[in-house]
């Protein structure tokens, strides 16, 4: 199952990476960032639907403070990541800070700096 969720991970990677310019906001290329973190580490997570659970709170909670829209395909991705995460165990998903981005990413990994 995460194998489909790695799939649509990296499918709505593609869709931004070809609608990203040279003046695109830092809000996308933070997703574009944690969509890669996702996608690096979602089959070795011990619980990878509490992962991609965060990763839709964070695409959510990211393009509406940069007032990002997304087209038809890569919101139906979002939707199917959002159904695979709703399969966590919600126990504190709602008192993380999803704008976070460092929750992605390992003690021990330097992650992009993109503000």
């Amino acid at each position: 199952m995460s194998d489909l969720a790695k799939e649509d991970a990296q499918e709505l990677f593609n869709y931004l990476e070809k609608r990203r310019t040279a003046n695109s906001s830092p809000e996308l290329l933070d997703i574009m960032d944690v969509l890669l973190q996702v996608i690096k580490n979602i089959s070795s997570t011990k619980n990878p639907a509490a992962l991609v659970n965060h990763l839709v709170n964070y695409i959510r909670s990211i393009a509406l403070a940069g007032r990002i829209h997304f087209s038809k395909p890569e919101e139906d991705l979002i939707i199917k990541l959002e159904i695979f995460g709703q399969k966590a165990v919600l126990n504190g998903a709602y008192m993380a800070d999803f704008s976070d981005k460092s929750y992605f990413y390992k003690w021990s990994e330097e992650f992009p700096n993109r503000h």
